[in-house]
């Protein structure tokens, strides 16, 4: 089991790797090319987070129910970071983030959309991270227990 979600989570990274790659190509397109460089490079980092939860997967101890929710929350957040940061470089949003937004602005509707993705990404990417290093210390507070 473990080692098919790790594999599931190295193609997904992969996946992210190669998007984050093309977004760079369509920077000139894009309302808010500054923006477009932000999801360039959040699909770069956030698909070589994915990388590395997979290649340490195997390391964390947690439930199954628990193993699932931090898989599936990492997933969300690292895709959804890419996917809010590009829905702004095309609409011009940014209300959210003002440094890569350079003063841009979209419709109502269109900043609400970026904000709950924003939002629901930092939370989901929270509880993913701590639920990480609680599969991990445990590990290690095992290994440790083993070896005595």
């Amino acid at each position: 089991m473990k080692q098919n979600v790790s594999r599931r989570l190295l193609c997904a990274g992969f996946l992210l790797l190669l998007l984050g790659l093309l977004t760079g190509f369509t920077m000139p397109l894009l309302a808010n090319p500054r923006m477009g460089l932000a999801s360039h490079m959040q699909g770069i980092t956030n698909g070589l987070l994915l990388l590395a939860l997979g290649l340490c997967w195997e390391h964390l101890v947690l439930s199954p129910r628990l193993a699932r929710l931090t898989g599936l929350l990492a997933l969300y957040g690292t895709y959804a970071n890419w996917l809010a940061t590009l829905l702004a470089a095309i609409w011009g949003a940014g209300a959210m983030m003002p440094l890569a937004a350079a003063g841009f602005t979209a419709a109502p509707w269109q900043e609400q959309v970026v904000s709950l993705l924003l939002i629901s990404l930092s939370v989901a990417m929270v509880v993913a991270m701590l639920m990480v290093i609680w599969g991990l210390r445990a590990g290690v507070h095992q290994s440790s227990e083993n070896t005595v």
